[in-house]
C-alpha cells in the first residue's frame, strides 16, 4: 500500500462540509479483497479490535486496503477523544488507487493520525505487532496541545451557535470572529477591545487597589514592599494574618495566605519574590469567590476551595492526593475541568504547617490542605454561586471591572457570605484579573455550568448581527472573471468597500493587493481579513476547492455561470461532465439559508443544481422561453432574461427592465456570452438588495477594456481593422468567441492562438476545429510554459484539428507569442477583424496596446 498527495481540506469541499485528510492511496491486487478470513484482516483487527469488521464498509462488494486505512485513521482519532465521525473512500477510473477522506478537527491531529494508520496497516500486513495505546495515548496528548483550551473554546463555540465564522490566528489562543469591516478578535477571554493600559493596571496589585478604594470599592489594607524588612514593617502596620504575593502574578503563582508569625512570613516572602516585587495586604478571613464580569454584566460566580484531601485514616497525604488526581476529570493542563493536585514543595511546606508529613495518615475526616490559594490551576475546586450573589456584591464587582477598564474581567473578592453586602462584613476584593479562566464557570466543580462564551459574544456581536459581509462565490467554465468583476464593480458603484479575487489578482477597496492567478482559497481568505472590506466577491476555481476547499463556511450568493467539456478534464480525478458538476456545486451546497444560487437555466447540468440549494434560486437564460426559466417564473421565483432589448428580472408582479443599449459591455447584446454574464451579475446584485437604480447606473459605467476586464474580449481599432485580445483557452470559450465576432462585420478574419499543455489532446485540437469553420487566416503560437508538454507538441495537436477546416486557407506557426502579434498586424487592412487569443495576460495587452497607440 502506498500513500500519497495528502491534502488538507480546511473548508467545505467536493465530499463534505467536514474539515478532513485526503490521501491517495495505492494498494496491490492482493490488498484490494480483504475479506474476514483474510490473514491481514485478522491480524489487523486483532491489533486494533476497536475498529470492527471491514465488510460493514461495502457490504457485499469487496473492501481494500485504502477501506481499512480510512476506518483506523477515523478510529485512532475517535479513541484518542477527537469529536469526528465522516470518513470515506472512493475508488478512482484507475485500478487499485483510491481517494481516502478522513475528518479531523485539528489539522496536525488527522495528519498524525493517518500516519499512525498507515504504519498499523503495514504492520497487520507484515504480521509484525504495534503499540495501539501509546499511538492512541500520543495523539490524545498531541490534541490537547494543540486545541483551544477551555475559556477560548467556550467563545468559539458560542460564536459558532450564533452562526458567526471563526478562524484561528495562532497556534495559541488568538481567534477571529466575522469578516472584513466586521470582524473582531479575542486572546484567552480578552477582547480586541481591552486596552493594554487596562491590562498592564490590572497586572499592578497596588495601583488596583488605590483606584478601587478611589472609587468607594472595599479593598485590603497594604502595599508593595522593596525589602523583607519592610514587608514585615507592612505586615504589621495593617495587622496580622496577611497574605504575601507577587504584585505583578496570576493564576496564584507565589501566593501565601492567612500569615501570622514570623517564621512564615519569610518563606512566603521568599517565595513570593521569584515571580517580582513582593505585596503584603491584610488578609480577609471568608471564602475566596471569584466573579465573572462580561461588560457591565455579571454572568457567573463561583465559590474556590483550595486543593484539599479528606483523612479517611487508612491511606497517606500522598496516597490521599493520588486517590483524588486519579479522577478522570482532573488532568495536568486546563484542557480537563479540574486540574491535578501539585504535591510539590508548596505542598509539603503547607503539609509542615499542620504539623503534617507527605507519609502521615490523617484521621478520618479531616481536611488537609495542599495550597493556601484556591485557584484552579493548582488542583482547587469551584462551585458555582451565581444565582446568590447579593445585588450590592455584583454591582461592587461590576464598578472594579470598570475602574480598571476591563471588557471581561475576573473579580476576587473574599468574605463570609456571598449573599450580604461586602461592607456589612468587613470583605473586600482582592484583586482583578484580565483574561480570566473561564473554566470554572464553564465546568464547575459543583453545581451549574454557565453560558459565559455565549455572555462575551452577546457582549462583541449585537444580537441581530452575525459578523458577516456579503459574500458571492462565482464558479462555472467560462465567464467568471468577468461576472466576478462586474458583481464587484455595481457594489462599488453602491458605495461598498469590495474584496475581489480573480485570475488577475487580488483587490480591496480598489487597491490590487496581490497579482497572478488568485481564484483559489488562501486568497480569498487574505480578503476577509481585511478590515477595509465591506463585501467580498471571489472567483471560484476548481482547483483550490479540490486542494483545500472553500475559504468559508457559506456564502450568501453563489453564481455558476456555465460548465464545459473542454477545460482541465482528466485532472485530479475530475474526468466527466458529472464530475465536473459535482465540483462545482459546492457553492451551491453552501449557500446560506436565506442566500441565492444565481444559475444557468439554459445549462442543464447547472440549473440541476437548484434543487441543492439551501436558499431560494434565481435563474438566469437569455431566451424567455427557456423551459426551466419559465417554469421558475410561472411559480413566482425570480428570474433574469432578455426580452425586447431589455434586461428583465422579473419575481411575480414585480417587474425591472434595464435597456441592453446602456450596457456597454453587451455591444448592444450582439456578445452574447457578456449579456449572459450580465444576466448572472444582474442576478448576484439582486439577492443582495442592490437598488436597481444602482444596478443599472453600475452595468452603464462598466466598459470592456484592459482596465474593466483584462484578457476578456478587449476591442481595440488598429488602422481602421478591429482587434479582439481575448484569455479564451477551452473549446467552449473559443465557441462563445465565434460567435460573438461573428455579428461584427469584417472583410478577412484572422485568429493568433496557442494552447495550454495541460488540457487533453482533443481539447486542444477541438479549439482550432472550432476556429477552421470561422476565420479566413490562423496564425499559431507557443505558451510561454508548456505545462508538461514537450516543445512543438501543443503546436501539433493544433495542427491537427486545422486538417479539413472549411474556410481556413492559411495557416502559419510563428515562434513567440508577441512575435506572432506583430505578424498578424503586419497583415492587417482596413476593415479586416483580427481575434488573439493571448497568454501572457498583462504583458500581451500592454504590448498590444503600445502598438495601436503607435499606429494613431
Amino acid at each position: 500500500m502506498e500513500v500519497s498527495r495528502i491534502r488538507a481540506l480546511r473548508g467545505p469541499n467536493l465530499w463534505s462540509r467536514h474539515t478532513a485528510i485526503e490521501a491517495i492511496v495505492t494498494c496491490t491486487a492482493d490488498e484490494q479483497g480483504l475479506s474476514p478470513q483474510h490473514p491481514t484482516e485478522q491480524h489487523l483487527r486483532r491489533i486494533f479490535p476497536e475498529v470492527g469488521p471491514f465488510d460493514a464498509v461495502r457490504p457485499g462488494l469487496a473492501v481494500s486496503l485504502a477501506h481499512a486505512l480510512e476506518k483506523v485513521t477515523l478510529g485512532l482519532q475517535i479513541q484518542a477523544g477527537c469529536p469526528v465521525s465522516f470518513s470515506r473512500t472512493t475508488p478512482t477510473e484507475e485500478p487499485g488507487v483510491y481517494q481516502v477522506v478522513v475528518e479531523y478537527s485539528e489539522e496536525t491531529v488527522g495528519r498524525k493520525a493517518l500516519e499512525l494508520a498507515e504504519k498499523l496497516c503495514n504492520a497487520a500486513i507484515s504480521g509484525m505487532g504495534f503499540d495501539l495505546e501509546a499511538s492512541i495515548a500520543h495523539l490524545h496528548e498531541l490534541d490537547e496541545d494543540i486545541r483551544l483550551g477551555p475559556s477560548t473554546a467556550a467563545i468559539v463555540d458560542a460564536a459558532l451557535a450564533r452562526g458567526i465564522p471563526v478562524r484561528r490566528l495562532t497556534d495559541g489562543s488568538m481567534v477571529q470572529f466575522g469578516w472584513g469591516a466586521k470582524q473582531r478578535r479575542i486572546q484567552a477571554a480578552e477582547v480586541d477591545t481591552t486596552s493594554a493600559i487596562a491590562e498592564s493596571i490590572a497586572q499592578d496589585k497596588a495601583l488596583t487597589k488605590s483606584l478601587l478604594h478611589a472609587a468607594g470599592v472595599p479593598v485590603p489594607l497594604g502595599k508593595p514592599a522593596s525589602t523583607l524588612e519592610q514587608a514585615w514593617q507592612i505586615a504589621q502596620e495593617v495587622g496580622l494574618p496577611v497574605v504575601v504575593k507577587p504584585q505583578d502574578g496570576n493564576q496564584g503563582k507565589g501566593v501565601s495566605v492567612n500569615i501570622s508569625d514570623r517564621t512564615a512570613f519569610d518563606k512566603a516572602y521568599a517565595t513570593a519574590l521569584r515571580y517580582g516585587v513582593v505585596m503584603v495586604e491584610k488578609f480577609l478571613p471568608g471564602h475566596d469567590y471569584r466573579l465573572l464580569v462580561v461588560g457591565n454584566k455579571l454572568v457567573a460566580a463561583s465559590r474556590r476551595e483550595p486543593p484539599l484531601v479528606v483523612g479517611d485514616g487508612k491511606h497517606t497525604v500522598r496516597q490521599l492526593v493520588d486517590l483524588v488526581n486519579a479522577d478522570p476529570r482532573r488532568g495536568d493542563g486546563h484542557a480537563t475541568s479540574l486540574t491535578k493536585i501539585r504535591f510539590d514543595d508548596i505542598a509539603i511546606g503547607r503539609l509542615h504547617e499542620q504539623d503534617l508529613q507527605p507519609e502521615s495518615i490523617p484521621v478520618k475526616g479531616r481536611r488537609v490542605l495542599l495550597r493556601n490559594n484556591a485557584n484552579l490551576s493548582t488542583g482547587g475546586t469551584a462551585t458555582d454561586v451565581t444565582d446568590d450573589v447579593h445585588p450590592e456584591v455584583a454591582s461592587r464587582a461590576i464598578e472594579a471591572a470598570q475602574m480598571v477598564g476591563l471588557d471581561i474581567c475576573g473579580v476576587d473578592v473574599v468574605c463570609e457570605s456571598i449573599q450580604r453586602p461586602l461592607e456589612e462584613q468587613n470583605g473586600g476584593i482582592v484583586e482583578v484579573n484580565a483574561a480570566p479562566g473561564l473554566r470554572m464557570h464553564i465546568s464547575p466543580s459543583y453545581g451549574k455550568g454557565r453560558d459565559v462564551g455565549k455572555a462575551v459574544i452577546e457582549h462583541m456581536y449585537a444580537s441581530s448581527d452575525h459578523g458577516r459581509v456579503p459574500v458571492v462565490a462565482v464558479t462555472g467554465t467560462n465567464g467568471k472573471t468577468t461576472t466576478v468583476r462586474l458583481i464587484a464593480h455595481l457594489m462599488r458603484t453602491q458605495g461598498l468597500r469590495v474584496g475581489m479575487t480573480n485570475t488577475d489578482g487580488v483587490y480591496v477597496n480598489g487597491r490590487q493587493t496581490d497579482l497572478g492567478d488568485c481564484s483559489g482559497p488562501r486568497s480569498a481568505r487574505n480578503v476577509l481579513m481585511h478590515p477595509e472590506m465591506d463585501a467580498a466577491v471571489f472567483e471560484t476555481a476548481r482547483g483550490g476547492l479540490l486542494r483545500e476547499g472553500l475559504a468559508f463556511d457559506r456564502c450568501q450568493v453563489a453564481v455558476v455561470t456555465n460548465l464545459g467539456t473542454g477545460d482541465h478534464l482528466g485532472l485530479n480525478y475530475i474526468t466527466t461532465l458529472e464530475d465536473l458538476t459535482v465540483v462545482k456545486r459546492v457553492i451551491v451546497l453552501n449557500v446560506e439559508p436565506d442566500g441565492m444560487a444565481v444559475l444557468n437555466a439554459n445549462d442543464p447540468a447547472v440549473a440541476a443544481m437548484g434543487r441543492h440549494c439551501p436558499g431560494e434560486v434565481t435563474y438566469f437564460a437569455l431566451d424567455p422561453n427557456q423551459p426551466v426559466l419559465a417554469t421558475h417564473r410561472a411559480q413566482g421565483k425570480r428570474v433574469v432574461y432578455l426580452d425586447k432589448g431589455d434586461i428583465v428580472a422579473q419575481k411575480g408582479q414585480q417587474t425591472y427592465r434595464i435597456p441592453l443599449s446602456q450596457v456597454p459591455l453587451t455591444r448592444q447584446g450582439q456578445i452574447g456570452f457578456q449579456t449572459e454574464n450580465v444576466l448572472a451579475a444582474v442576478g448576484a446584485a439582486w439577492a443582495v438588495d442592490m437598488p436597481w437604480a444602482v444596478i443599472a447606473e453600475g452595468l452603464s459605467s462598466f466598459v470592456s477594456d484592459i482596465q474593466g476586464v483584462p484578457g476578456r474580449f478587449n476591442v481595440f481599432d488598429y488602422r481602421g481593422a478591429t482587434l479582439i485580445a481575448d484569455y479564451g483557452h477551452n473549446p467552449d470559450a473559443i465557441q462563445a468567441l465565434v460567435q460573438a465576432v461573428e455579428n461584427m462585420p469584417a472583410h478577412k478574419r484572422m485568429v493568433v492562438i496557442s494552447g495550454a499543455g495541460d488540457r487533453r489532446d482533443q481539447d486542444i485540437r477541438d479549439q482550432t476545429h472550432i476556429l477552421g469553420k470561422a476565420f479566413d487566416e490562423v496564425l499559431l503560437y507557443q505558451d510561454a510554459c508548456q505545462r508538461g508538454r514537450e516543445d512543438g507538441e501543443v503546436l501539433g495537436l493544433l495542427r491537427e484539428g486545422l486538417q479539413g477546416a472549411v474556410r481556413t486557407t492559411h495557416i502559419q506557426d510563428i515562434q513567440g507569442e508577441f512575435n506572432a502579434i506583430d505578424v498578424a498586424l503586419s497583415r492587417l487592412s482596413p476593415g479586416d477583424l483580427c481575434l488573439i487569443l493571448i497568454d501572457q495576460v498583462e504583458e500581451a495587452l500592454a504590448y498590444i496596446t503600445a502598438k495601436v497607440k503607435a499606429s494613431h
